[in-house]
């Protein structure tokens, strides 16, 4: 497919050829690799400059509204999505494209605060909320809206390892999405089944998991 994003004059994808083809994806490598921009790529949020990409069927550029519809993106740092005054209503935000009358949107929300574990906050200042509380909103706010795909940009990187367990198996969970997750975390990333490796904006490896990660990790060792 030969991906290449230009960022700034830059271009922090070069030719990348991937096929993605298991459930869950860890997209592994150095700061500056280019991970977080391929991974924004496949949610549709930033245009390639050349080559080709099909997100669930769609092409992310020509199809951008669509695929939207379909994506969900979730960050290392959750104020950047946290929107609203308190936490129902910030998870009802997310679901104001959808075409639902005010009971069946009242139902989700609170479906989803208890899938969660947040019901008892709902009426909560949602900026009041701890650091893992708030990514768990965040992760409320993404999957009400029944996403086929979720993108994760190293949602565990500000977390203690308690709460980054609990993101972690909330996200590769098989709730019926697929999960793009970049992260830094190796032993987070051999839990998925498939990961790519990505060095200087290409990427170098692509198989299971449990393979790449020891491949970086032999990279790191030299």
């Amino acid at each position: 497919m030969n991906l290449t994003v230009r960022l700034g004059g830059r271009e922090v994808v070069r030719n990348a050829t991937f096929e993605v083809t298991a459930r869950t994806v860890a997209v592994v490598g150095d700061n500056g690799s280019g991970k977080s921009t391929l991974a924004r790529a496949i949610a549709g949020l930033v245009r390639r400059s050349a080559g080709e990409l099909e997100v669930l069927g769609r092409d992310p550029d020509r199809d951008a509204a669509a695929l939207r519809r379909r994506v969900a993106l979730v960050l290392s740092d959750p104020d950047a999505q946290i929107l609203m005054p308190t936490v129902a209503e910030d998870v009802s935000l997310s679901l104001r494209a959808e075409n639902l009358s005010r009971a069946e949107r009242s139902a989700r929300v609170a479906a989803a605060l208890t899938r969660f574990g947040l019901s008892d906050l709902a009426d909560r200042p949602a900026h009041d909320l701890s650091g893992g509380q708030k990514q768990l909103l965040a992760l409320c706010g993404a999957f009400v809206r029944a996403p086929d795909l979720v993108v994760a940009d190293e949602p565990t990187a500000f977390l203690d390892g308690r709460n980054a367990r609990i993101v972690a198996d909330h996200l590769l969970a098989d709730t019926g999405h697929a999960l793009v997750l970049v992260t830094h975390d190796l032993a987070l990333a051999r839990r998925c089944a498939q990961a790519l490796l990505v060095e200087d904006g290409r990427v170098v490896a692509s198989g299971s998991a449990v393979d790449v990660v020891a491949e970086y990790e032999t990279a790191l060792a030299c």
